[in-house]
């Protein structure tokens, strides 16, 4: 199993009402800063960076069907 270092914004200050990511070389994961044991979620870097073109209001390179 390979440990990932999480991480969270800066933004977010000292809450857990945060959400917390993971980078890996074919994986990025994705967990709740409040319940860090539960399940996350993990997605292709290639989704990951659809996912974030999206959130943050970019025109994206191609339409998600």
């Amino acid at each position: 199993m390979q440990t990932v270092h999480w991480r969270k914004s800066t933004y977010s200050g000292d809450g857990s009402n945060c959400v917390e990511v993971a980078t890996a070389p074919t994986a990025i994961h994705i967990r709740d800063s409040k319940y860090p044991a539960a399940r996350q979620v993990s997605l292709s870097p290639t989704a990951w960076a659809t996912f974030l073109v999206y959130v943050s209001g970019s025109t994206p390179r191609h339409p998600l069907n």
